[in-house]
């Protein structure tokens, strides 16, 4: 079964919508200075009302290792996503499971990520003045081709409209969706929320039938 993350979760309402639509985890930021960034007190709220096989993941890039262990361990999470330079050691001193995520701007930035301990692969267009969340998608055959690095989770511009033709396609571990489903930055539209989760549902479902 193909899972679904939607990330950006800011407050218990959207929780509770993208739980009831069938959504795997939940994605939770912890990177200053953006739109979707939530306290650890604001998480943990939220966290401790989910049910227990909904997965809340916390988004990092850059903090200091020490926060994040604290963070991890103050909020309940089960996994943990880095988008900064935290290396191999970093990731093997985290208490939780790690997705690394990987900004895809061509077939080289699938290189060198063997030996690195992480549980999945995040992958994530490229822009130049973003870590992640821009909206953009990868072109599918750079998608066919990181299927080498295992589990894979496909984000960056996923829709209800596009997701089936990359589920089709990649037949990924996971897809993450964001924008794709808000109608404000931080603010989930729930009829996008339970639209995108079916779509992904269905089209695994042909592939399977």
């Amino acid at each position: 079964m193909v899972r679904v993350k939607i990330c950006g979760i800011t407050n218990r309402e959207d929780a509770k919508a993208a739980v009831a639509a069938g959504a795997d985890a939940l994605g939770f930021i912890f990177v200053p200075d953006t739109p979707r960034c939530v306290s650890p007190e604001t998480a943990r709220a939220i966290i401790q009302v989910l049910p227990p096989f909904v997965v809340p993941v916390g988004v990092f890039a850059g903090s200091p290792l020490a926060e994040v262990r604290a963070t991890v361990e103050a909020c309940g999470l089960g996994a943990v996503q880095l988008h900064g330079g935290e290396d191999a050691a970093f990731a093997a001193a985290l208490p939780v499971r790690v997705i690394r995520s990987v900004r895809v701007r061509d077939a080289q930035s699938l290189e060198g990520l063997a030996g690195y301990p992480a549980h999945a692969f995040l992958l994530d267009a490229y822009a130049e003045d973003r870590i992640g969340g821009t909206g953009r998608r990868i072109p599918l055959e750079l998608l066919g081709a990181a299927r080498r690095l295992g589990r894979i989770v496909v984000s960056g511009g996923l829709t209800p409209a596009n997701v089936a033709e990359v589920v089709a396609a990649v037949r990924p571990y996971a897809v993450d969706c964001c924008s794709g489903v808000e109608r404000a930055p931080g603010l989930k539209d729930h009829a996008k929320v339970r639209a995108f989760v079916a779509r992904v549902r269905e089209t695994h479902a042909a592939i399977h039938a």
